[in-house]
């Protein structure tokens, strides 16, 4: 931008270095991702005692696991002794601890030190002050969520506030039973483009009507330009002649049966910052978490869940899978086309928001507000 003022219809959005800066990046990492909650794995993932899996948060290592008593646990995938990686799987299973492989100090499901050479030797170490540093840990809609912070924000409010401020209430999204649902296709999308960017796109829907041809003739109103998240409470009515939410508009699976009336042919999307997206449809929902890795590269995995008796019954959902996983490539395709823009000189104040992409202001605000006064504009 080289001008110094807006008209009034539109506002400016982060400049160009809030995308591509090195050190913005880790203050995000360590000012956002890690002090607030954010979603690392689909509970059945963690079917029994001694499952884990590790995943990034922020700069973080974090092995999550299910314990002897069938709680979820979580720690700093960190040896006590000398800082070794404890787990170097993605996911696993273990029967009774997890050995480090550097020296062999052992920890049981609960975290505390059970074993280490000579560890008879040494009567003064304690077991549990030397056990694994565990973090805070929540279960909802069927999800692992963690938070690294020492006094973490209250999940209510961060976590279930968001989605009661979107739908109006928390009842609404009890009604698709997550938590009871199945994954019937997981996929991971390497994205090339900074989390921040990600999320913007998926908050509006100006460029709906431009990139979403199968989207749109889904759902009309999206070709508006105004995206359902706009609107407190309000879910995106299916076409007249449109079926279910598939790629062709045909049929869709067997209906999720706590959907009220209300909520049947409409589509309801959800932002929860951090990094959780979750779209609900009558037949199935849609759950996305992001994980950014760099300044301009973003792991996302994205859940389809539906009906136990679909899933195990073998039934076909291609064509619901596939709708969305277009509306995915062809979103994270626009984001990667802005990335390399970031660093361009002409972006160094930001571009513009139009009227219909105004709530994203108050993302951009919200991301300041995070990180304070640390960076200048």
């Amino acid at each position: 931008m080289t001008s110094t003022s807006l008209p009034d219809s539109l506002i400016a959005t982060l400049p160009g270095s809030y995308y591509i800066d090195p050190g913005i990046f880790a203050q995000e990492q360590e000012h956002i991702f890690e002090t607030m909650w954010s979603c690392v794995a689909r509970s059945s993932e963690l079917a029994k005692p001694g499952a884990f899996k590790t995943v990034d948060v922020g700069r973080e290592s974090i092995l999550v696991t299910r314990s002897r008593d069938e709680s979820i646990r979580a720690f700093f995938n960190v040896c006590r002794h000398r800082g070794a990686k404890l787990c170097t799987e993605e996911t696993g299973e273990v029967k009774r601890a997890f050995q480090c492989p550097y020296h062999a100090w052992t920890y049981d499901l609960n975290g505390k030190l059970v074993a280490a050479p000579n560890l008879t030797r040494m009567p003064d170490v304690g077991r549990t002050e030397y056990g694994l540093v565990g973090v805070r840990v929540r279960e909802w809609l069927g999800y692992v969520w963690v938070c690294l912070a020492e006094n973490p924000p209250s999940f209510e409010d961060q976590v279930i506030g968001a989605v009661r401020t979107r739908l109006g209430d928390v009842e609404s999204i009890e009604h698709y039973d997550m938590a009871n649902l199945e994954v019937g296709r997981r996929i991971v999308y390497d994205v090339k483009a900074n989390w921040k960017l990600i999320i913007e796109n998926f908050m509006e829907c100006y460029h709906c009507a431009t990139i979403h041809p199968e989207l749109t003739e889904v759902l009309p109103e999206f070709a508006d330009g105004y995206a359902a998240q706009y609107y407190v409470g309000h879910g995106a009515e299916f076409g007249t002649d449109i079926k279910g939410f598939t790629v062709d508009g045909s049929e869709g699976l067997d209906r999720i049966p706590t959907v009220t009336e209300d909520q049947d042919r409409r589509y309801y999307a959800i932002t929860i910052k951090p990094q959780v997206f979750i779209n609900l449809v009558p037949d199935h929902v849609i759950f996305h978490r992001m994980y950014p890795v760099a300044a301009d590269r973003t792991i996302v995995e994205c859940d389809w869940l539906y009906l136990k008796d679909v899933v195990r019954g073998g039934k076909d959902v291609s064509r619901s899978v596939e709708l969305f996983d277009r509306v995915n490539r062809q979103d994270f395709d626009a984001c990667e086309r802005c990335q390399p823009a970031m660093s361009s000189r002409l972006y160094a104040k930001g571009g513009v928001l139009v009227p219909s992409e105004h709530h994203i202001g108050a993302f951009h605000d919200w991301v300041r507000e995070r990180l304070g006064a640390r960076q200048p504009e």
